[in-house]
């Protein structure tokens, strides 16, 4: 029998697409393995303009696609670095376009870093980045704090390691206790309140806040934002000392000192009572040497200012000789150029009489020059007022107003031209007849010429 009958005569099998096998292949994935933490180190990490994150995670002997998309990772709280050690919870499944096997993040952190780390991290990173952290803010502590106040739980024991220190080191100085919860459901805001109270009531030179160790969880409350705002803005430094030495806490960050732990945080709060004595005695010694030194410089200023102190009759005599001295170059000094000065004028005046010239002559003739002058100016004026006469007769004469004063008239027609001829005339016309004394409208009812 040949066996391509037999295949001939077997039922069809359905084919599958691509799509359809990798469709399938991705929900097997999907169902077998759920969301699962997977830990390895990034490589090849791409933020791509849509905010989705490429990556690969990988260990010593293999490794897998990743994506982790932006609806995620804008909630990541960090960006991932080449070599950064992380761990991912992710779900595996299938690329389809590509068959690629890869995981989709739901959730990354760092390597070995618990949930509560991680939001440490967060917030101190948010924190430094708002400047409260910056060393330029830190104020120094007063050396010679009068009062300390006290932020912690009165039932703590860090609370009587303070006082230990403070009573053998400065007994003399006043301590002010802000009681406060310091572990437990909402102890983080009434830490801040209790900050908040003391930087309001201003009595206190500095401020400790304090616990004893713990794990992360027991010292989270000062992780908390509204803890290390309350710090920053205290009205008077702040000394941290939370935790034992190796622990730190958002709180050491934000304060002007981190001190290892509570007993610390008192030394370094208060200056020993013994140096403060020692200082009071050096500034005691300084003072007496430098008033020793003050008054020996004031006894040889006094001794130089009497060595030149004379007697008031010393003065006046000493004074009065002065004046006549004085008096006497004054005068002199007065005296001669008064003398020079007459010299000079009586010897420029001799020079001037020699030099004057004599003008009697040009004097006379200057008189009899102005008389002639005079003279021919009247002559002349009259010369003219007898023209000026003659030449008014004539104008008089030839004046229109006295011809027409003498029965002449002047006609002209609408127009105001002069009219010389009867042939200018129109019957029913009317001429205006200037007259002597005054001008008449005149109708003209015929015209005849004159005969002559």
């Amino acid at each position: 029998m040949n066996p391509q009958d037999s295949t001939a005569n077997a039922p069809a099998q359905p084919v599958m697409t691509v799509t359809a096998l990798n469709q399938a292949v991705a929900r097997l994935l999907e169902r077998s393995f759920p969301l699962t933490w997977i830990g390895g180190e990034v490589s090849n990490f791409t933020r791509a303009s849509s905010g989705h994150w490429y990556f690969t995670l990988k260990d010593d002997a293999a490794q897998v696609r990743a994506v982790m998309f932006r609806g995620r990772a804008q909630y990541a709280g960090f960006i991932p670095r080449e070599g950064d050690k992380v761990e991912v919870r992710a779900l595996v499944t299938l690329y389809g376009a590509r068959g690629d096997y890869q995981i989709n993040v739901e959730a990354i952190r760092r390597a070995g870093v618990g949930s509560l780390f991680e939001a440490f991290l967060r917030l101190k990173e948010k924190l430094a980045s708002a400047g409260l952290f910056d060393q330029d803010r830190k104020r120094a502590v007063p050396m010679f704090a009068r009062t300390i106040g006290i932020v912690t739980s009165p039932q703590a024991a860090a609370l009587r390691d303070v006082l230990t220190a403070l009573r053998r080191r400065a007994p003399h100085v006043r301590v002010v206790i802000y009681p406060t919860p310091v572990q437990g459901q909402g102890a983080g805001d009434r830490i801040a309140a209790a900050i908040a109270t003391a930087s309001q009531r201003a009595e206190c030179d500095v401020l400790i806040v304090c616990r004893g160790g713990g794990s992360i969880e027991d010292l989270w409350s000062f992780n908390e934002e509204a803890v290390a705002y309350a710090v920053a803005n205290c009205a008077v430094p702040v000394i941290s000392g939370v935790g034992h030495e190796t622990d730190f806490t958002i709180c050491d960050f934000a304060a002007d000192v981190r001190a290892a732990t509570p007993t610390a945080a008192a030394e370094l709060a208060a200056t020993p009572r013994a140096d403060w004595i020692a200082s009071l005695r050096s500034d005691a010694i300084d003072l007496r040497r430098a008033m020793r030194r003050t008054l020996g410089d004031a006894a040889q200023t006094l001794d130089q200012q009497a060595r030149r102190l004379l007697s008031p009759a010393a003065q006046i005599r000493q004074q009065r000789l002065k004046l006549l001295a004085l008096s006497t170059a004054m005068t002199h000094a007065t005296r001669a150029p008064v003398m020079q000065a007459r010299f000079n004028l009586e010897r420029l005046g001799g020079r001037l009489a020699a030099r004057k010239p004599d003008v009697s002559g040009a004097r006379a003739q200057v008189e009899s020059l102005r008389h002639r002058a005079a003279l021919g100016i009247a002559t002349q004026l009259g010369q003219r007022r007898d023209a000026l006469g003659a030449l008014a007769a004539q104008l008089e004469l030839l004046n229109p107003q006295r011809t027409l004063e003498r029965g002449y008239a002047i006609v002209a027609d609408a127009k105001g031209a002069v009219l010389r001829s009867p042939a200018q005339l129109q019957p029913r016309a009317t001429v205006t007849v200037r007259l002597a004394e005054g001008s008449a409208q005149v109708g003209i009812a015929s015209v005849q010429p004159t005969l002559e």
